[in-house]
């Protein structure tokens, strides 16, 4: 199988915080890949931007250890390297102040699509977004890239927005969560949406419970700083676990276009039932397994911050009344992995009573790792000697399904990146959406804080802490294996 790569028109596109690791780890790389897979156009215009007085060829160069470090060494070859080091630019501008702008200004071509990437601390989102506008560089079809955080809670995500929409219109704004541009996420609308066979029993008359998983082997890392503020519902439920949600859950959408999408999106979040006390648990890592606790990390003894979260959510509409949703999140969990699973019930008259015990079926949607999608059926085990039961899987992994070495799957920046330059906010969330996500975590948030909630710990290397498969067991389900 090739795959079909339509490109896209010439762009310009400008990088706030061009040598920052975002940068260096997934946009260069990102463009870089497209660029050799025919899908960027050789006259494309990079802009790196930064504090740092640095000569072009300088930053050619810093670009070029990114694409040797992050890209597999089968996806580089020197021609295509040298056509894209051509095409980048560095300047330094001052963001707060007058210098460089002007400079950056030359740079622009008018017959371009012009993207600007806020690729910098949210904090200086609505700076930026004030200063592109005034120095002239902002066209009515330009567009704006910004990365989550976005906000910390409902108030400061409404006042980002307002401060963004001064300057530019929502279909001007591209929210990113990386996690809307991986493949399988979008192999879940198709596969719902695509076949007859999943979307008539998609509701609660046939679906025992869905969960949703993004488990991570490793810690906090060097992000102390920010995770300690944040924790893991600021940093993971609020966005990747919401969207994964929304997908899951949403109505099919009149058409394939963005707004109608995201209007399902919202009706979703707005249609969440509040969390009780006792359907939430929360954890944090110890010491052991090889490395330090949270506690040595965040470089806090007395932090609170949860690296662990488990729920149980209600979708209270009609296709979903009575079918609970589990998310569960955590750092430094057994391993990583992330996927959305749709137990459906068993059948209403059960005949094999004595042939063994009900099966069920599982279907599970991978994000990572090994993107693809399982099925596991109940059929007979074969041979002689009686109906015997047996679960087996109808398993699609995409490397494997697709002839190997003939298509790479793309990164999600990737995909991203080339549907900000096409104009696409399919994949990107919309600013009441986000407002309405920080409205149904809030409260969660806010009685954790007044109450002082218990913070359950747990060993390195696990599955969290054993309260959260108590959030199952009254309900006598069970967490798929991590």
């Amino acid at each position: 199988m090739v795959a079909t790569v339509i490109p896209v028109d010439p762009f310009d596109l400008v990088i706030f915080g061009g040598t920052g690791d975002l940068a260096r780890r997934k946009i260069l790389p990102a463009l870089y890949r497209r660029l050799r897979a025919g899908q960027m156009p050789k006259n494309a215009h990079v802009v790196g931007v930064g504090r740092k007085v640095l000569p072009t060829e300088a930053y050619r160069q810093i670009a070029a250890s990114a694409i040797r470090e992050f890209v597999r060494r089968e996806e580089q070859d020197a021609g295509s390297l040298d056509d894209f080091l051509r095409c980048l630019t560095y300047r330094n501008v001052d963001v707060r102040g007058r210098e460089g702008w002007s400079e950056l200004r030359e740079l622009m071509c008018t017959d371009h699509v012009r993207v600007f990437y806020f690729s910098v601390a949210p904090s200086l989102f609505s700076i930026l977004s004030e200063r592109t506008h005034d120095e002239d560089l902002a066209t009515p079809d330009c567009r704006i890239v910004v990365e989550k955080p976005f906000g910390h809670d409902f108030a400061s995500a409404r006042t980002l927005n307002t401060e963004m929409a001064a300057t530019f219109d929502e279909h001007q704004i591209y929210r990113i969560d990386h996690y809307l541009g991986k493949e399988t996420v979008q192999n879940l609308m198709a596969l719902r949406f695509g076949n007859a066979l999943f979307e008539p029993v998609w509701n609660s008359q046939f679906v025992d419970n869905v969960q949703i998983t993004v488990a991570e082997s490793i810690g906090i890392g060097d992000r102390g700083g920010y995770y300690d503020e944040a924790g893991a519902m600021r940093d993971m439920v609020q966005n990747h676990l919401m969207q994964l949600l929304c997908l899951t859950a949403m109505e099919p959408p009149a058409q394939f276009d963005p707004d109608a999408i995201r209007d399902e999106k919202l009706k979703v979040i707005k249609s969440l039932g509040p969390v009780m006390r006792k359907d939430v648990v929360r954890g944090q890592y110890l010491k052991g397994n090889g490395g330090s606790g949270y506690l040595e990390e965040c470089g806090n003894p007395k932090s609170r911050t949860e690296t662990f979260v488990a729920l149980k959510v209600q979708v209270d509409n009609w296709r979903w009344s009575g079918t609970p949703f589990y998310l569960r999140t955590g750092k430094r969990l057994r391993s990583t992995l992330t996927e959305v699973s749709v137990a459906f019930k068993d059948p209403r008259h059960w005949i094999f009573d004595e042939h063994g015990n009900r099966k069920g079926t599982n279907l599970a949607i991978r994000l990572q790792p090994n993107e693809g999608i399982t099925m596991r059926m109940t059929i007979k085990d074969p041979g002689p000697g009686g109906m015997r039961l047996k679960e087996v899987p109808l398993d699609m992994s995409f490397a494997d399904a697709l002839d190997e070495g003939t298509l790479t799957m793309p990164d999600a920046y990737e995909r991203l990146i080339m549907d900000v330059v096409r104009g696409n906010q399919t994949l990107f969330m919309r600013g009441d959406e986000v407002e309405a996500a920080w409205s149904w975590v809030d409260p969660i948030i806010l009685r954790w804080s007044q109450d002082g909630s218990v913070i359950h710990e747990y060993e390195p290397g696990t599955v969290g802490p054993i309260e959260s498969l108590f959030l199952l067991h009254r309900d006598s389900r069970y967490w798929r294996e991590i």
